[in-house]
C-alpha cells in the first residue's frame, strides 16, 4: 500500500502572515493537491515570549482567505512539550546530550572557532564538562562529521559536510530549540515532504541527524527560493506593508495575491488574478522558479 503523501503549514505566530510565506505555502498546498495528499496546520509557538497574542487566528484566517485550506489541525507545538522530554531521554541515553553553559557571544569570540553558514559552529568547548558549574545550562547534541547530505528537490544536491558545531536542543532558559521540536512534530504528523523557504536549507543535516540518531524515518525536502525586497534582503514579519492582511485592507482580492505569487513562481505567463484551485491540475513542483523573487509592493 502506498504512502499516503502528507506535508505542513508550519507559520509561527510572532506577526503577521507576509508574502514570503504565503508564497511557500501556496507551493505547499499546491502540492499536497496535485498529489492527492493531506495538509497538516501546525502553529510553532515553542518560543512563548515572542508569540504576539491573536496571531495564531490571524495566520489561519489569512491562509482561508487565500484557498489555502489544510486537512488536520491547528496542531499547537506548546502542546508537545512531553513528546519532546521523551525524544530528548532517548537521546541522552544514546550519550548524544550534554550540558554547555557558554554563550553566544562567548562561543563568537572564540578565536579558533570556524565559521558556518550561520555564523561561528560551536568548537564543542563543554563536551567533557560544562565550563561554568552552577550556571544554567543549555543541552546540546553530539553532532558527529561529517553532516549529512540530502538531496533536495529544488535545490539539488546538498553535499556531506557542509555544516558542523554541536547544536542547541533545549536552551538555558528551558525553551525547546526549533531543530528537536520540529523533527519530533514531523515524525509524529507522518510528514513525507518538508517544503519550506531557503533560509532553512542549512538546517536540514542537522535535522536529519536528528531523525537518524531518533530512528525515525526522513522525510524529503523542497527549499522554496525567498521573496525579498528591492534590497535584496529577505522578507520578514518587520515588512508590513507586505502583510497578507495588509493587502487584504488595501483593496487586495485574493486572487491578486495568488496570481502575483503565482506568476513569480513561473506558473502563469502573466499575474492575472486567478484562484489557487485553479493552479491545481497543471502544477509540478521541480518546475517552479528556484531564484528568489523580488517584491514590489505596487505589483
Amino acid at each position: 500500500m502506498a504512502t499516503t503523501y502528507r506535508t505542513r503549514f508550519a507559520p509561527s505566530p510572532t506577526g503577521k502572515m507576509h508574502v514570503g510565506h504565503a508564497r511557500t505555502a501556496l507551493v505547499t498546498w499546491l502540492q499536497a493537491r496535485r498529489r492527492g495528499g493531506q495538509i497538516v496546520m501546525r502553529i510553532e509557538d515553542i518560543d512563548r515570549p515572542r508569540v504576539v497574542p491573536g496571531a495564531a487566528d490571524e495566520i489561519c484566517r489569512d491562509h482561508e482567505w487565500l484557498g489555502l485550506d489544510w486537512d488536520e489541525g491547528p496542531l499547537f507545538q506548546s502542546s508537545q512539550n512531553e513528546a519532546y522530554e521523551q525524544a530528548l531521554s532517548r537521546l541522552e541515553a544514546a550519550g548524544r546530550v550534554y550540558p554547555c553553559t557558554c554563550s553566544r557571544k562567548e562561543i563568537a569570540q572564540i578565536a579558533s572557532a570556524p565559521h558556518g553558514d550561520e555564523g561561528p559552529r560551536y568548537p564543542g568547548t563543554c563536551r567533557n564538562g560544562v565550563t561554568k558549574p552552577g550556571q544554567p545550562s543549555a543541552l546540546r547534541f553530539v553532532f558527529d562529521d561529517p553532516s549529512p547530505g540530502f538531496e533536495d528537490a529544488l535545490c539539488g544536491a546538498y553535499p556531506e559536510g557542509q555544516v558542523g558545531g554541536d547544536f542547541v536542543l533545549r536552551r538555558a532558559d528551558g525553551i525547546w530549540a526549533y531543530q528537536l521540536a520540529v523533527v519530533v512534530d514531523d515524525a509524529a504528523d507522518r510528514i513525507t515532504q518538508v517544503i519550506r523557504g531557503a533560509d532553512l536549507l542549512s538546517s536540514t543535516p542537522r535535522q536529519i541527524a536528528l531523525y537518524q540518531a531518533l530512528g525515525y524515518p526522513v522525510p524529503g525536502f523542497a527549499h522554496v527560493g525567498l521573496v525579498v525586497d528591492a534590497d535584496g534582503t529577505r522578507l520578514s514579519k518587520r515588512h508590513g506593508a507586505t502583510a497578507i492582511e495588509s493587502l487584504r485592507e488595501a483593496g487586495r482580492s485574493a486572487e491578486e495575491v495568488i496570481g502575483l505569487l503565482a506568476h513569480s513562481l513561473g506558473l502563469t505567463s502573466t499575474h492575472a488574478p486567478i484562484r489557487a484551485d485553479e493552479l491545481v491540475r497543471s502544477f509540478e513542483l521541480t518546475a517552479i522558479s528556484r531564484s528568489s523573487f523580488t517584491w514590489n509592493p505596487k505589483g
